[in-house]
């Protein structure tokens, strides 16, 4: 059909509105079916052929190799055959008869034949193209925009020249497959007013396509990941679409969706679980190490344990024919699996260190540096090895002038054991650190952290070039902040940021930073922004403020699904703004229309949060424990990574928890004893030593041990730290049995029989019964101590089970107020008598 298409366009240029004249050249190369035909046609007939045949030869010679599989394809053995450099000598001098179409069809076709950037025919015809780009027709324009991200020029003037061009013409453009395609192209030049115009543009083409070309929504996608926009109603549109052509999806374009979606944070269960069921009828025919590779990289971190066992078995089987870079997408893949498959590592490892010491060239310093944070997680045994990979890295950074290459190679540099680090390492990156944004610089500050605690002389003083570093990196990141003046682009450097030093260093000046930015808040930053001071911890009323108003006004125009993200720190950290009340129902009312579109894992956090806020919407509850949802969820969880699959587990559990406690009106049942049970039975039951410093003064304070329980477990288990009755005199009762659990001298809590039963013995009559809970720095917010929704949400629970709560926070026991035994116990005594009397 690619044959058949490209004749046709050569006898359409020589169709001048009249009857064809016979072109025997032309009737040659038609009937030609392999490259060494048309090869044939060109070497007996150069000096007749016209730039109509060198194009249409050109075009086939293409066309040939676009039909074979990437494996199959012989294009260095078209390059070195001496009728293609005739070829290409008679396509540079004809140039000026080529037509616009022609043009850029050469240009394509002959970089698709990996013609070097650099050669006089590539840069002849791209600075024609350049002479003619403002008439090309928008087919040619898209067609040339290719050209350019082929030769790495997506930042150049003659690129910002075509995205003012599409800006200009923008709404002329009717086909979806040449806007997606320049959309690829030109995303690094957008401004946010054509990114938001380009957008609604591909929206509308998207309804208006035939849907089995799903490879313009998969584009669509791609310019969302290239951007950092995660638009969900676009990328739900395209969802969709693609969903549909599952069946027509190979291995390959589904790895390709799959890490847009995970670059995206797009997680759609009906996805996740049509394309695993793709994939595995997929596995019989992916035999080959290219299609096998992608099968292997998309399935086993989702698939099941016995079909998990099958692809490992395979890849052993395959690992000798994987190329270098098939055998680290292994790798790679094993290791998110957290796989123990020795001999299968082994072999793969064997084949990337013998790569690695015949030809080091075939690794890029990006993938030299996946290898190592591979062999290094998943903890292979190699000194030698190891040694060779870290000179590598340290000479690749040495050369390095990308900000992000120099983060990357740092980071994973310092996984590595070095008794010395070599003084280049430090004066490369301190070379670049001021072009690096506030991401990288948290990177780089985990690796000086690594090599301060790593330096010999780390345990006498710090050694002066890390003292100067870590200076560098504070005063750029200050810097930074000091001078941004917007605020998308400050969210986005802050997406993924944590650790100490941000936090100690640059959170201060983080929050003066945005709130100076406060106006700038809109709908499309309110998720982003929130998501950003739960994660912190962080409380900031006057950012909270807004982001309450901006949602209450803009409600409309926020995803329903970002209700989550939008809620969060007002529950996570325990605020109400003035427009508490107005904020919870808009929000209510705004998503419960589309409850059913939700991901399940996704509606269980969301009602968790709503939970922890003290907001039971029955609509929503009822959904999640309706039978039809749960099993909806079941199947999600066995496609999520480990950790988000148990995340979901637990919150599950608390948000029935809460419901049974605080609407039993629901008749919601409690279906989680069994599992609560093994969780008990995993934990290790130790105590912190201020723990065990306050139950051994309870003990004094109450008259005896006797008289304190340790770690109690209570229905619906919640452990309580300790636990004590008092009478209707406040007098405490010293409990029949109070060794049901032990507490060793070493913060050992042992578990007796029964303890898990959840029986409470019958209290006196006006006697009540006292819960002591010490709260650590977790329950309070980090800039104070305000404390957070989930302790409040504990608390109230335990009083609906019958408790008086009394809560010792971190702060006030380890106050220099208490600083003395007596100062210890009378503290207790105030707590546990006198707040309980008043």
């Amino acid at each position: 059909m690619f044959r058949l298409r490209c004749v046709n366009s050569c006898l359409r240029r020589l169709a001048h509105g009249g009857t064809v004249n016979r072109d025997q050249v032309l009737e040659q190369l038609r009937v030609c079916s392999a490259e060494d035909q048309v090869f044939d046609v060109v070497g007996k007939n150069k000096a007749k052929l016209t730039v109509n045949h060198v194009s249409c030869a050109v075009g086939m010679l293409w066309q040939f190799q676009r039909e074979k599989p990437q494996l199959l394809r012989t294009v260095e053995l078209i390059k070195s055959h001496p009728q293609f450099l005739t070829l290409r000598v008679l396509a540079e001098n004809k140039i000026a008869l080529m037509d616009d179409f022609m043009l850029v069809d050469m240009l394509y076709s002959f970089l698709r034949l990996n013609v070097d950037q650099h050669d006089s025919l590539v840069q002849q015809l791209v600075s024609e193209a350049w002479l003619r780009i403002d008439r090309f027709p928008m087919a040619s324009l898209s067609k040339f925009a290719i050209c350019l991200s082929d030769q790495h020029l997506q930042h150049s003037p003659l690129m910002g020249h075509i995205t003012s061009i599409v800006d200009q013409k923008l709404s002329s453009i009717d086909d979806a497959r040449i806007l997606t395609t320049l959309m690829i192209s030109m995303s690094s030049l957008v401004s946010p007013r054509l990114r938001d115009a380009l957008i609604s543009r591909a929206d509308h083409l998207l309804d208006t396509m035939d849907p089995s070309h799903y490879n313009n929504p998969r584009r669509v996608v791609q310019f969302l990941r290239n951007i950092k926009y995660s638009h969900r109603a676009l990328l739900e549109k395209c969802n969709q679409i693609l969903l549909c052509n599952i069946p027509r999806l190979d291995a390959e374009n589904i790895s390709i969706i799959m890490g847009l979606y995970q670059s995206l944070q797009f997680n759609n269960c009906e996805f996740r679980l049509a394309v695993k069921q793709r994939l595995i009828e997929l596995i019989d025919s992916s035999t080959d190490p290219f299609s096998f590779t992608k099968l292997f990289v998309a399935l086993a971190p989702m698939a099941s344990p016995e079909i998990r066992e099958g692809l490992e078995n395979t890849a052993f089987l395959l690992a000798d024919e994987l190329s270098a870079q098939q055998a680290l997408a292994v790798a790679e893949a094993l290791e998110e699996i957290q796989s123990r498959n020795l001999s299968l590592l082994n072999k793969l490892f064997s084949r990337i260190a013998s790569v690695i010491q015949r030809n080091l060239g075939v690794y890029k310093p990006v993938e030299v540096a996946r290898i190592t944070q591979a062999l290094y997680l998943l903890q292979y045994q190699n000194p030698e090895l190891f040694t060779k990979l870290r000179n590598i890295l340290v000479n690749f950074l040495q050369r390095s002038v990308f900000p992000y290459e120099v983060t990357m190679l740092t980071r994973v540099l310092s996984m590595l054991p070095c008794p010395r680090l070599e003084e280049a390492v430090t004066s490369r990156v301190e070379a670049v650190v001021t072009q690096c944004s506030l991401n990288d610089l948290n990177t780089i500050s985990f690796a000086v952290a690594k090599w301060v605690r790593n330096d010999p002389s780390y345990r006498h003083n710090t050694p002066s070039k890390y003292v100067r570093l870590l200076q560098t990196l504070n005063r750029c990141g200050h810097e930074r902040l000091r001078t941004a003046d917007r605020l998308d682009l400050v969210l986005e450097e802050l997406k993924y940021i944590s650790g100490e030093w941000f936090e100690e260093m640059l959170l201060e000046e983080t929050m003066v930073t945005l709130q100076r930015m406060m106006d700038q808040i809109n709908w499309t930053s309110v998720p982003e922004l929130a998501l950003f001071l739960t994660r912190m911890n962080h409380l900031c009323p006057p950012l909270m403020d807004r982001i309450a108003s901006v949602a209450i006004k803009d409600i409309d125009k926020i995803h329903y699904s970002a209700t989550y993200a939008t809620l969060l720190p007002f529950s996570v950290l325990n605020y109400d703004p003035a427009q508490a009340d107005e904020l919870y129902d808009v929000c209510i009312q705004h998503f419960t229309p589309h409850i059913s579109s939700f991901d399940p894992h996704l509606l269980v956090l969301l009602a968790y949060s709503l939970g922890v806020a003290d907001c039971f919407p029955e609509e929503l509850v009822r959904e999640i424990f309706s039978i039809d949802f749960l099993g909806k969820l079941d199947s999600q969880l066995e496609t999520l990574p480990d950790a988000l699959n148990m995340r979901t587990r637990l919150r599950l559990m608390e948000l029935n928890r809460a419901v049974c406690l605080q609407c039993p009106e629901f008749q919601v049942p409690w279906f989680h004893e069994r599992y609560c049970q093994q969780l008990q039975k995993k934990g290790n039951g130790t105590v912190s030593p201020v723990q065990q410093q306050i139950h051994k003064m309870l003990g004094e304070v109450l008259g005896g041990i006797n008289c304190v329980r340790v770690a109690v477990v209570t229905p619906y288990f919640y452990t309580v730290d300790f636990e004590c009755i008092l009478d209707k005199h406040l007098q405490p009762l010293p409990y029949n049995n109070p060794s049901t659990l032990q507490m060793s001298d070493s913060g050992q809590v042992h578990w007796g029989a029964g303890s898990l039963e959840n029986v409470k013995d019958e209290l006196p009559p006006g006697a009540q019964r006292i819960a002591v809970d010490f709260l650590d720095s977790k329950c309070f917010c980090k800039n104070s101590h305000h404390m957070k929704g989930e302790a409040l949400m504990r608390k109230r629970h335990l009083e609906i089970l019958g408790y008086r709560v009394v809560q010792i926070p971190h702060f006030e026991w380890n106050s220099m107020e208490l600083s003395t035994q007596d100062a210890w116990k009378d503290y207790l005594k105030k707590k546990i008598f006198r707040e309980l009397s008043s």
